[in-house]
């Protein structure tokens, strides 16, 4: 079996919890409640930051241009399309610039972002494209879940937040994630498996705070 599958097999539980969550769920069904998905879109928003920083480390750290490629056009996405995507969103979401532009991370976005940047900074090349690799094979098999079953959800950010990801794109650049986990070392697979379980829970913690609600003590 592949590395990349048995990572994913060794944690179906919190795959399964991650991928069919009620937040998830209910996007295609076109019943979340607005309110939820607007406080996921401005947590996601500034996740992107993150998550910019993180593919640059990953270019800066492979060690050849081949293996560097994949990520490129990925981090092209990040920074032009899918940020425009962002304020087109907030538009319709009545989220106005002031508002965003001073919005904070809630607790788990920041653990989340934390982490991503830790293995990136001081994890290998190899960390940092099995923590990638959680972050949008998750997204990917959630949307094209959904697609397949025909979700056609009325809210049309909501259809279009599955399309993003269930688009071909995604699927190459998850396709190219794995092929580099599969050819991890046997001495750097403890390592991945422990950064592959740790990214995992975060997207299943993410989902609860964008479903059930979170904020800081004052």
């Amino acid at each position: 079996m592949p590395f990349s599958d048995d990572l994913r097999e060794a944690n179906q539980g919190l795959w399964e919890g991650m991928v069919t969550h009620a937040f998830v769920v209910e996007l295609g069904g076109g019943t979340l409640p607005l309110e939820k998905f607007r406080r996921y879109f401005l947590q996601d928003y500034l996740f992107l930051g993150a998550l910019a920083k993180v593919l640059g480390q990953a270019i800066a750290k492979a060690p050849s241009l081949e293996a560097a490629r994949p990520f490129s056009p990925f981090l092209h996405t990040i920074l032009n399309a899918e940020s425009s995507l962002f304020f087109r969103a907030f538009q319709e979401l009545g989220v106005p610039p002031a508002e965003y532009r001073a919005a904070e991370p809630l607790p788990t976005g920041l653990n989340m972002a934390n982490f991503l940047l830790a293995t990136a900074y001081d994890g290998s090349f190899q960390e940092i494209t099995t923590a990638l690799l959680v972050t949008e094979w998750t997204y990917y098999d959630w949307a094209t879940r959904l697609a397949r079953a025909g979700a056609r959800p009325r809210h049309r950010m909501y259809q279009e937040w599955i399309d993003i990801h269930a688009a071909q794109e995604l699927g190459e650049f998850v396709r190219a994630m794995k092929g580099i986990v599969d050819g991890i070392p046997p001495e750097g697979q403890p390592s991945a498996r422990r950064v592959f379980r740790s990214a995992l829970r975060y997207e299943v913690l993410f989902w609860e705070m964008a479903y059930h609600g979170e904020r800081w003590p004052t």
